[in-house]
């Protein structure tokens, strides 16, 4: 499949502009561009701009997510809050409620903001590296339609659940530890689906115990109830399979409890009468200062240390070099410093979402 190049500048300008167009303010409008971006500059495509039509743009027309954010506060203290965000747009939801957790952090040690009635928020790294730029530990986490099946179960019905880590350090990019809770997330099948690959045998079961990997049947037997996605570990116990059930859960619970949201099959999205409804995500923040403690630079460099002396431990045979967890993503970000090449499929969606708008944009693969 052909792909097109096409530089940051007007990428993000046409991002943002066509959020604007169908209804976000100007200034959410950036944040929920910059949101969807930093994934494709870090090289995870399966959140950047193959999702600003079908995840943003359709549910906004749809009707199961607000444009315009209303942001509200339920209860709060000294170090915590609870917000609700009332279905508006998830980037913006989850800017803004790590930036409160950072604040609280920043005057008492401690912050943590837990929301509801949120929507997608996109790379829960993002949010992780805002608290690490301002010499936080920052963690955050988000229930999700159910996808994952327990351990010795078939049925989905936890979330891919991330449980995201970010900690600064003295390097020229911080540890991010930003995965799903199952081996595979629906955003990459989605991905598999748009270039034509199969999902690699042993990440998806189907509901009578049988492997699937066909793409474009498991993004359907997801939605229908017919398939599962395991948790990290693998079916069953014998590659602990447990754990990754045992950490979904924990970030359902974080994502539900403290704030009295949604939870397991309530996040479907579908109405008992099948029709499209709101998610009603929810999601958790924390940010703990680390100059409350010894100080920020005395972390930040036994941070550093301690993963120098990762990746110069010995290496295994026909391998040369050790990553720690945000490393391989900062040398994407170098390589792609000028642009982002954009596949076939989401050149045909931007372009359609253009046309749609009656916006006045070119686009590099125009009349080829």
């Amino acid at each position: 499949m052909a792909s097109c190049f096409m530089a940051w500048e007007p990428l993000t300008r046409f991002i943002t502009a066509a959020f604007e167009g169908c209804g976000v303010p100007a200034e959410d409008a950036a944040i929920c561009a910059d949101v969807l971006l930093e994934s494709d500059r870090r090289g995870i495509e399966s959140h950047g701009v193959n999702r600003f039509k079908p995840i943003y743009i359709d549910r906004i027309r749809a009707g199961i997510q607000r444009p315009v954010t209303q942001l509200e506060t339920v209860r709060e203290t000294a170090t915590t809050a609870v917000l609700d965000g009332h279905h508006g747009m998830g980037q913006v939801i989850g800017y803004k409620a790590m930036s409160l957790a950072i604040e609280k952090a920043k005057q008492y040690g401690m912050g943590m903001v837990a929301v509801r009635n949120s929507t997608h928020y996109g790379i829960a790294g993002y949010y992780a590296t805002m608290a690490t730029r301002e010499g936080c530990i920052g963690m955050t986490g988000t229930n999700a339609r159910p996808s994952i099946a327990p351990t010795f179960g078939v049925e989905n019905m936890l979330g891919t659940n991330p449980l995201t880590f970010g900690l600064p350090t003295d390097e020229p990019f911080p540890f991010v530890l930003d995965c799903a809770t199952s081996v595979s997330q629906r955003g990459k099948i989605e991905y598999y689906e748009r270039i034509g690959k199969d999902t690699p045998a042993g990440q998806v079961i189907g509901r009578d115990g049988s492997v699937l990997t066909d793409s474009a049947y498991i993004l359907r037997a997801l939605t229908e109830g017919k398939a599962a996605l395991a948790p990290l570990g693998g079916v069953g116990d014998e590659m602990a399979g447990y754990k990754g059930y045992g950490y979904a859960t924990v970030v359902e619970v974080l994502s539900a409890a403290l704030q009295q949201g949604n939870y397991l099959h309530a996040l479907s999205g579908v109405a008992p009468d099948g029709s499209r409804r709101p998610y009603g995500l929810g999601h958790f923040f924390l940010a703990i200062d680390t100059e409350a403690f010894l100080g920020r630079a005395e972390f930040e460099h036994t941070c550093g240390e301690i993963l120098r002396a990762l990746r110069a431990s010995e290496k295994a045979p026909g391998h040369d070099r050790i990553y720690t967890a945000g490393e391989k993503e900062h040398l994407v970000s170098l390589e792609r410093k000028d642009g982002l090449e954009i596949n076939e499929a989401v050149q045909r969606e931007l372009s359609a979402v253009r046309d749609d708008l009656r916006m006045d944009f070119p686009f590099p693969w125009d009349g080829k």
